[in-house]
């Protein structure tokens, strides 16, 4: 590498100051390496601002608004009466305000130099800030993360929004249609029903949370038909037109839907173009960066993490690549984790968590599997919370060559807490009899995943027949 002259230089340069990014220099910096580096906005990215804890912290607000509405079932005296729009932005930005101070102490106590301003690649392991400043790393981390998909013929404005915009809504809309049911669409979907409002989700695919596996989609559609989501797949939006008061969707059936806003949710897009990325080398697939399973793009010395890597988008993956990056460059080898391994959850209610393959994929790299299913009917605490729901476990093999569990798939309120329990066994090839010999606390969901392993093992205590 050459030096560029004038240039700052540093062991790791990041470009970006998301989950990936920070990650990947707080690990660096544990290994004695120096670290630069360059954020045009704010160290924690979409997840931390725009993303993740605003949207969970909404989706904790919806949680309460069912509670207060649940009230009578429990014997207690509440009512829901509304949603205070400022009081509840306020709750969230001081949520994300407490979390933003901690982790710009942790920037300073890993002595990491922050640069702000936007960064473009220049080639030579060089970044340069706003086209006057240069610095160069003997290592080179793009970690630009992503932003809001949109669609041709569809501009956002007062009542057409992308997640950013719904994120700063100062109202709660009456009548909402969603377009897209994935993560994005569902969760926004289930916090204004929660609030009240009447929705509908214009899904082009078969089925809400196509990623997820069918059975999960199907208990979801359930739960949603149940609270009075209207689910509209298989379906396509000709046309969006705001009007003085809301917004006019035409589906391609003819159909029309008015509603006070309409939500894009339909995915979001590398953040690569502009980033002189392409101009000096660096090969990109459909806007994402081609980079191999240790993260090296093409260009020698220079990595790309998070989800300016194709694959799945989760501030998690984006962490984990961050702390594998930095390992890789300080020489420990560390080992690359595949991408069904990543969990996956879905904050609406009822919750959506997996991990591991689905059943068809499990079929596609194993050949023979099994698979069960164990209803969270079965599980007291499930039953003190009045959640529905259910455990899929699936196995390689059959019962007569046995292998290990590789997907687990879990619906339901609260369930999000047994992912992590989930993964350990995917990711340690566990065998359903082993998992299901451990102790689960009673009484807890958490002894429903337990459950879910002694039906697939043949040995259930719980699963009616």
């Amino acid at each position: 590498m050459t030096t560029t002259a004038g240039a700052q230089h540093s062991d790791v340069l990041v470009l970006g100051g998301g989950s990936a990014g920070y990650a990947t220099a707080f690990r660096a910096s544990q290994l004695g390496l120096s670290v630069t580096l360059v954020e045009m906005d704010k160290i924690g990215g979409t997840c931390l601002h725009r993303g993740c804890i605003p949207t969970k912290a909404l989706l904790h607000v919806a949680e309460i608004a069912e509670a207060a509405r649940a009230g009578s079932m429990f014997g207690v005296d509440s009512s829901f009466n509304g949603v205070d729009i400022p009081s509840v932005r306020k709750y969230q930005r001081n949520t994300v305000d407490r979390l933003y101070t901690g982790l710009k102490s942790l920037v300073k106590q890993h002595r990491i130099t922050v640069v702000a301003g936007l960064g473009k690649y220049m080639g030579d392991h060089t970044i340069t800030v706003a086209e006057t400043a240069a610095y160069t790393g003997a290592a080179v981390v793009l970690a630009t993360g992503s932003y809001p998909r949109s669609l041709p013929g569809i501009e956002t404005g007062k009542r057409i929004l992308t997640s950013d915009d719904a994120l700063r809504l100062d109202m709660a809309p009456q009548k909402v249609v969603v377009l897209g049911g994935g993560v994005i669409g569902v969760e926004f979907a289930s916090i204004w029903a929660s609030f009240g409002a009447q929705v509908t989700i214009i899904e082009a695919l078969p089925r809400l949370i196509a990623t997820e596996d069918p059975w999960s989609s199907k208990q979801l559609e359930r739960a949603f038909k149940k609270r009075g989501i209207t689910v509209l797949t298989n379906a396509r939006m000709a046309s969006a037109k705001e009007t003085a008061h809301g917004v006019t969707v035409e589906i391609t059936d003819g159909d029309t839907l008015d509603a006070d806003v309409l939500l894009v949710a339909v995915g979001r897009n590398p953040r690569s173009a502009d980033l002189g990325l392409e101009e000096h080398g660096i090969r990109l697939d459909e806007g994402f960066v081609t980079t191999d399973e240790r993260l090296h793009t093409n260009v020698e010395g220079v990595y790309a993490v998070g989800d300016l890597v194709a694959g799945p988008q989760l501030a998690h993956r984006g962490f984990q690549h961050g702390i594998f990056v930095a390992e890789e460059i300080a020489g420990l080898a560390p080992i690359p984790l595949p991408d069904h391994q990543f969990p996956r959850v879905t904050y609406s209610h009822p919750e959506v968590a997996s991990v591991g393959l689905d059943e068809r994929a499990a079929k596609q790299r194993y050949g023979d599997v099994s698979a069960s299913v164990y209803d969270l009917a079965g599980n007291a605490r499930s039953q003190i919370l009045q959640t529905s729901g259910g455990i899929k476990v699936i196995r390689a093999g059959t019962q007569s060559s046995a292998g290990p569990v590789v997907g687990i798939h879990i619906v339901g309120d609260r369930v999000s807490e047994l992912i992590g329990e989930a993964q350990l066994a995917v990711a340690w090839e566990a065998l359903p009899e082993e998992i299901g010999r451990f102790i689960h606390a009673h009484p807890t969901q958490n002894e429903a995943l337990g459950e879910a392993m002694r039906v697939l093992a043949g040995a259930p205590l719980h699963a009616h027949g």
